[in-house]
C-alpha cells in the first residue's frame, strides 16, 4: 500500500492500531479505533499524548481522570468515521485490504463509494458484498494480493 504513494495520493483508513501502516512507509494514515501508542483522559477523547510505556492505576489526565489508552473499545462511538467516510466518498480508487468487512461501522465504508469508482477487494476469502458496479475481486493474502493489484495500477 506504502509503494502506491509514488504513483497517487494515499489515504489509508484503518482499523489497526499499531501504526504498522506508518512503519511500511504509509504517510496518511487514519486510525478508526485510534492509537495504542497515545493515552488520555478516561472522561473523554481529550488530553491525548504520546504513551511508548505501560499506563498505571494512578497515572492522571489534567482533569484528574485515569488515563487510558487512546483506543475505541467495544460499543464505543468511533469518532473518526465521520472523517473516514468522506475520505471514502471522495476516493478516486478504492482499495478494502485484508477484512472480512463484518466489524461496523468501517464494513460500511464501501456503500460511500461511488459506484463509478473502482473498487478492489483483496482477502484470502473475499467476502460477501452484493452486487458493486467497477468491483475487482483479488482472492489472495494482503502482500500477495496487493503485489496484484499493484500491477494493475501502475
Amino acid at each position: 500500500i506504502a509503494k502506491l504513494q509514488e504513483y497517487y495520493d494515499v489515504t489509508v483508513v484503518t482499523q489497526n492500531i499499531d501504526h504498522l501502516h506508518e512503519k511500511a512507509g504509509s504517510t496518511n494514515v487514519v486510525h478508526l479505533h485510534g492509537s495504542v501508542f497515545e493515552k488520555r483522559s478516561s472522561l473523554g477523547d481529550h488530553h491525548i499524548q504520546e504513551e511508548l510505556g505501560d499506563i498505571t492505576l494512578g497515572d492522571l489526565a489534567p482533569d484528574g481522570s485515569q488515563y487510558r489508552p487512546n483506543i475505541v473499545w467495544f460499543g464505543e462511538p468511533v469518532p473518526m468515521i465521520e472523517r473516514a467516510a468522506h475520505i471514502t466518498s471522495t476516493a478516486e480508487i478504492f482499495l478494502v485490504v485484508g477484512t472480512s468487512l463484518v466489524v461496523y461501522p468501517a464494513a460500511s465504508l464501501l456503500n460511500f463509494v461511488n459506484h463509478s469508482v473502482p473498487k478492489y477487494i483483496v482477502d484470502p476469502k473475499i467476502p460477501e458484498v452484493g452486487f458493486l458496479p467497477g468491483l475487482y475481486k483479488v482472492e489472495a493474502g494482503a502482500s500477495e494480493g496487493m503485489k496484484k493489484v499493484f500491477d494493475l495500477l501502475t
